[in-house]
């Protein structure tokens, strides 16, 4: 009898465990590219509500001190702004006399950002 010879190439079951490495691989990349999408979209609401928020940060900013909006009796101040939900509230002489404590709080879309600033007289 002949001997046998040694034929190069893989067998079926080196090829079926390397394809089902391979979609393990897939299937956690797939899982990150959702995961990342999902965060994706997170942050680009929160960018959203944070514009927003210093847009009216800045507008009471650049009002005088005496101004309606300022005025702290009318806590919380609110207005609508397309899907957001923009409220502000005024304290007076806090945490320094002769400033208002302007916090700003934007709503919209299940998430919420808030911002404070010191304006003084």
């Amino acid at each position: 009898m002949g001997t046998l010879k040694k034929k190069d190439g893989f067998t079926l079951i080196e090829i079926l465990i390397a394809i089902t490495i391979f979609a393990v691989g897939l299937l956690a990349v797939a899982g990150m590219q959702t995961s990342a999408i999902r965060m994706n979209s997170i942050a680009g609401k929160l960018t959203d509500l944070s514009t927003w928020g210093m847009d009216k940060i800045e507008e009471l900013s650049s009002l005088p001190y005496p101004h309606p909006l300022l005025d702290s009796a009318g806590n919380p101040h609110q207005e609508l702004a397309g899907d957001y939900i923009i409220s502000w509230t005024v304290i007076d002489n806090n945490p320094v006399t002769n400033t208002k404590n302007i916090t700003v709080t934007v709503t919209g879309q299940g998430k919420r950002v808030g911002i404070s600033i010191l304006k003084p007289n």
